[in-house]
């Protein structure tokens, strides 16, 4: 069956529909679509029961813990625009039920739908898996040389990242919330790794989990990356002087004494498993080894020292 009218539950889908050239096959896609511009005038079918930009890090994490103890979604379907659209395809995930719309949300548009579209689930939790995706989902919406050129055009990005060689490298730690202290899972560790440092406290492929102050203590990292997940740059700086600034133990540590801490734009380059998380892992390279990578073009204001 011919792939027609697609549904997007998962942001990072969406830049790779745009990015395949599929804008007229989207007919339905969720609050967090923002990128690219024109995903912003898609009718939406997932929306959020959460409104971050009015709620502090330890609010939404709050909200968060309390919506999940007692069995309730944090995204809500739209049920009229879900059957306006009437889907051949809904791309969902199934990595992070905080981060996206998950599982809940699949079946209940199942239940409500007449015609049952099919369910292309993207789960990857390291580069190679961000990599893969590309060429499934292009294989499913018969865009199969489409996601070959993208592939080969990212590989090829990683790939001169990869070529340099550190005789150094800075111990790093990314802190993906800054109220509680979580880790930066997933792909981050690795694109630490790729982009020439050490990375701390977390694993590659491992979720993000909690972290106490203690544990950053002792890893004494040189670098220090913020990147609360959903926020961008203005934004985390902001939580970090609520919340950081002057609290006397965290200002004791090696990366803050020497001003190695960086705010990055997660939300664009690091929070979604998406394309452009290429992007974030050259943001890393000009980060980490700056000598090496000055002349790597990045994004306006996707990182800043704070």
């Amino acid at each position: 069956m011919a792939i027609e009218r697609i549904v997007s539950f998962l942001p990072s889908a969406t830049e790779l529909l745009y990015e395949l050239g599929l804008e007229d096959r989207i007919f339905g896609v969720t609050h967090e679509c923002l990128y690219p511009e024109k995903a912003r005038t898609k009718p939406r079918v997932i929306t959020s029961v959460l409104n971050p930009d009015v709620l502090s890090s330890k609010e939404i994490d709050d909200k968060i813990v309390e919506l999940m103890r007692n069995g309730m979604d944090i995204f809500l379907l739209d049920e009229k625009n879900l059957i306006r659209a009437n889907p051949d395809l809904i791309v969902s995930q199934e990595i992070c039920e905080v981060c996206s719309a998950y599982t809940n949300q699949v079946n209940k548009a199942l239940s409500i739908l007449d015609k049952k579209p099919e369910v292309h689930v993207l789960n990857p939790t390291d580069l190679e898996g961000i990599l893969a995706s590309v060429g499934e989902l292009a294989k499913k919406v018969e865009r199969e040389q489409q996601g070959m050129n993208l592939r080969k055009s990212l590989e090829k990005r990683i790939a001169y990242i990869k070529s340099k060689k550190f005789e150094i490298k800075p111990r790093v730690l990314c802190i993906e919330w800054v109220e509680p202290f979580f880790t930066s899972g997933h792909w981050v560790p690795e694109m630490v790794e790729i982009a020439g440092g050490e990375n701390l406290v977390s694993k590659k492929g491992e979720k993000s989990r909690r972290m106490t102050l203690e544990e950053i203590e002792k890893a004494n990292p040189e670098i220090i990356i913020m990147m609360p997940c959903g926020f961008d740059t203005e934004r985390t700086i902001s939580e970090y002087k609520k919340i950081l600034e002057n609290n006397d133990v965290w200002n004791k540590l090696q990366a803050v004494k020497t001003n190695s801490v960086f705010a990055v734009d997660a939300n664009s380059y690091f929070s979604k498993p998406s394309i452009r998380t290429i992007t974030g892992l050259e943001i890393l390279a000009k980060i980490i080894h700056p000598q090496v990578f000055g002349e790597l073009d990045v994004p306006k204001n996707s990182f800043k020292q704070i």
